[in-house]
């Protein structure tokens, strides 16, 4: 993939699977440098708790290698599709379960102090997302999620109510807490 084509025009032309079959190794996210600044900003807003964190679709590591930047004690990292490229460069191994399996149950007994997830929640299917988002609300109680879109909406009926919003280069960090039911 050259760096002039966008990543929505090869997802259109070879699908998402197809996108990260063939380039998932060598994947960056273009953005890099507005989600570390969103970042930032949400740390300093928000203050979380960075003692055991989930990089949840970890890409090539960007939000990984910032929370270790900036004191995170461990940062967890799952990626079914960019796992050799979070190696690379981040010199730990991703996980490789995909939202279904998440959504399944697949971290069933984990305990996380923060689940950040950086511009891939959008993607996860419509039909997926309550399931997905209630068995995050299981194993964190505070989610961090940055997103390109206004996409996704994460309900309070889904166990989460949004509690704060920032918006840096039009990057939405959305800051959710955990709501009991």
């Amino acid at each position: 993939m050259s760096k002039s084509t966008s990543i929505r025009a090869e997802y259109e032309r070879h699908g998402a699977d197809g996108f990260y079959d063939q380039f998932g190794a060598e994947y960056r996210n273009p953005h890099e440098p507005g989600i570390r600044r969103a970042l930032g900003a949400a740390i300093a807003q928000w203050h979380p708790d960075l003692l055991h964190v989930l990089d949840l679709a970890a890409g090539s590591g960007e939000v990984t290698l910032f929370l270790r930047e900036n004191g995170a004690a461990k940062v967890d990292g799952i990626d079914p599709y960019t796992a050799e490229a979070y190696e690379c460069r981040t010199g730990q191994i991703a996980e490789r379960f995909n939202f279904a399996q998440i959504a399944a149950g697949a971290l069933e007994g984990r305990r996380y102090s923060l689940i950040a997830c950086s511009f891939a929640l959008h993607l996860c299917e419509k039909s997926r997302l309550p399931r997905l988002a209630m068995e995050l609300s299981r194993i964190s109680d505070r989610l961090l999620v940055l997103t390109p879109h206004k996409r996704p909406e994460i309900r309070p009926e889904w166990s989460w109510e949004l509690n704060g919003e920032i918006v840096i280069d039009r990057i939405r960090a959305r800051w959710y807490r955990c709501k009991i039911l």
